[in-house]
């Protein structure tokens, strides 16, 4: 991990006695007394150029220390909105160790925004993220300008961020009163991540925050100050950092795709339809190629719900990024399509590493409006029907339809979807290798095939990524591929099944998702569902009476009455419930596979989803789609590398 887990800390509103927004943790105000967003355009804006070097370009992206009330963004939405010569998009991230809960953010911009921005504060404080750990990546515009906001300590998170910067806003607190950050290593790990021509502003003339300034590579000056301060410190990036080396902000870059927006996605399940409509959404053309769009008829629903552990793991900080990923990408969605957000009601203790919920929550301190402990009584109450024993309460808790998701995922304006199967891949080139023959026709050039069994070519583009679950283990193999990825090479699938019941033959019906060693879901159309089977080894997944048996009993285990109505057996002649089965693919560790092919430019994979297909679909999209557009990544760099391509 990049260090021990440290909760949020909620920042408290607070004024002096001028009336000025207030910190009693540090002991400074938000904004100076002469009006913050006279102080925003004055220092952060006109400080770093703008709007002048931004326009004309097709993104422009922005990186602030102390997000506070908002309204350098506020301020600096407002000059993008008003110059027609601005950038199509527009990013900014933002890091605060202490953010505002909602309400209190909301109450704090009544009393500071002016009129002319209180649509815009408005439409913030509608999208403002519930307080955990992390990155949150809000959209406004249309998509053309995002906010992605990082919450932690900037000593953590200035490593964890992967964007190419082309303008800093390093306000904060005072750095007599707030020396973290203002902290040299903690700029220089900040500043890492720019663009060759970046720039930097802060209203602090300190000569500490000059030096660190310089040590990090940039020419620092002097200008006028705002508001009563003298000076101020501007800075430009030289051409090579201290050292002689280029920045790093390269390394986002190199994955930026060239020429025609175009790709190529094998598979339309959960993660290649979740890979399609994050780049559709980014004005991509799509063309998904998938021989059986039918694998997900009869699978009517699904449960979403995070997990956690004590010491906030890898898997649980996934976890988490991928459920509030799907909030935000699917709740949009049309109504037979969009999950039901129910919450979940979890009565065991597989995900809390053997720790009790009594142990966890006070031990994360996430705030209890996203989960808490309940007794058996108010789970009981939760979930509508008896349960057996206390639990977790996750209000974030969906009911997913996979196959009416996959339709409409596959429906976004620009994903063409073509009934092929892909038998191999050829590529324009792999560790400097020619990949394409030399018969193939000069616009097949620098671009990706993928081809049939009988070896003509379906579709062609610069960007291809494999999401068709275990068979990218075979294409990366006939491409030479698969030796450099011992553990894509490990894959293996494992079969499950579900069971569908008439709600009217239940005793009784839950409200929301309970999870115990399988899960029982709100109805759906007058049906609920009951999983799940995990079987490796199989040779073919089925619904059967063994794998009823086991989810019946695991539902049973966690609910303090009858199951069923009295004297109810199955009607059909096998003896069977009505139910479906499918496969999973998992990765040794049980994370996926996502991001770019190493050694062969174009070429990425999505799998390995296990039995999370619908917590990393949104997710995995969203982080592909970052990548190949040079945007910021809501992704912390830490679980990036956790799940790349391996």
């Amino acid at each position: 991990m990049a260090g021990p887990y440290i909760p949020l800390e909620p920042a408290t509103p607070a004024f002096d006695d001028a009336g000025t927004p207030y910190s009693d943790r540090y002991g400074d105000v938000y904004h100076t007394v002469h009006g913050a967003l006279a102080q925003a355009e004055h220092v952060f804006i006109r400080g770093n150029g703008l709007p002048d070097r931004w326009q004309g370009r097709s993104s422009f992206t922005v990186c602030e220390t102390g997000f506070g009330l908002g309204l350098n963004f506020l301020a600096l939405w407002r000059r993008w909105r008003d110059d027609p010569a601005r950038p199509q998009r527009l990013h900014m991230i933002s890091i605060e160790a202490h953010p505002f809960r909602r309400a209190d953010l909301a109450a704090l911009q009544q009393a500071c925004v002016p009129p002319e921005l209180a649509g815009l504060a408005a439409q913030l404080q509608a999208q403002w993220p519930t307080l955990l750990p992390g990155l949150h990546r809000l959209e406004f515009e249309g998509g053309a300008l995002t906010l992605t906001l990082a919450f932690g300590r900037a000593q953590v998170l200035a490593g964890q961020i992967l964007a190419q910067v082309d303008a800093y806003f390093l306000d904060g607190f005072a750095p007599s009163r707030n020396p973290d950050m203002w902290d040299g290593e903690m700029l220089h790990r900040l500043t890492r991540r720019c663009a060759p021509d970046a720039t930097a502003a802060t209203w602090s003339s300190a000569g500490a925050v000059r030096r660190a300034l310089e040590t990090a590579g940039f020419e620092v000056t002097r200008q006028p100050g705002f508001g009563g301060k003298r000076e101020m410190t501007v800075a430009q990036r030289r051409a090579h950092d201290w050292n002689g080396r280029p920045s790093s902000g390269a390394q986002l870059a190199a994955h930026r795709a060239s020429g025609e927006r175009h790709a190529i996605v094998v598979g339309g399940g959960l993660a290649g339809a979740g890979v399609a409509q994050a780049l559709a959404l980014r004005g991509w053309r799509v063309t998904v190629l998938d021989h059986d769009l039918a694998r997900h008829d009869g699978h009517i629903a699904a449960a979403l719900t995070p997990a956690v552990s004590k010491d906030d793991n890898i898997r649980a900080r996934l976890s988490r990024a991928g459920s509030q990923r799907a909030l935000r990408r699917w709740m949009a969605l049309p109504p037979e399509a969009r999950p039901l957000h129910c919450g979940t009601v979890q009565v065991h203790g597989e995900n809390l590493k053997r720790a009790t919920p009594q142990d966890v929550v006070p031990a994360l301190a996430f705030p209890p409006e996203w989960v808490r402990a309940v007794s058996r009584e108010e789970g009981s109450e939760l979930a509508g029907l008896p349960l057996t024993q206390a639990g977790l309460f996750f209000a974030d808790g969906l009911r997913v339809q996979p196959d009416a998701l996959c339709r409409a995922l596959l429906a976004t304006p620009g994903v063409e979807v073509v009934p092929a199967q892909v038998a191999q891949i050829r590529g324009p080139d792999v560790d400097g290798r020619a990949a394409v023959a030399p018969d193939v026709a000069s616009e097949a050039a620098g671009k990706w095939q993928a081809l049939d069994a009988g070896g003509q070519v379906i579709a062609q583009a610069d960007t291809l990524v494999l999401a068709n679950g275990l068979a990218v283990q075979g294409l990366l193999a006939q491409a030479g591929l698969l030796a450099e990825l011992p553990d894509m090479a490990s894959m293996f699938t494992m079969a499950g099944e579900i069971v569908l019941l008439e709600a009217g033959l239940l005793k009784a019906v839950p409200r929301c998702v309970v999870s115990g060693n399988g899960y029982f879901l709100p109805a759906l159309g007058g049906t609920c569902a009951l999983g799940t089977t995990y079987l490796p080894h199989q040779v073919e997944a089925g619904v059967s009476p063994q794998g009823q048996h086991e989810i019946m009993e695991k539902i049973q285990s966690v609910i303090g009455q009858p199951l069923l109505q009295a004297g109810i057996r199955p009607s059909g002649r096998d003896g069977l419930w009505p139910g479906w089965a499918g496969w999973r693919v998992v990765m040794p560790g049980r994370l996926p596979a996502i991001g770019p092919v190493p050694g062969a430019a174009g070429l990425w994979v999505a799998t390995g989803y296990a039995s999370m297909g619908v917590t990393w679909s949104a997710l995995a999209g969203d982080v592909i789609g970052s990548l190949l557009e040079g945007e910021p990544v809501p992704l912390e760099q830490e679980l990036l590398q956790a799940i790349a391509p391996r």
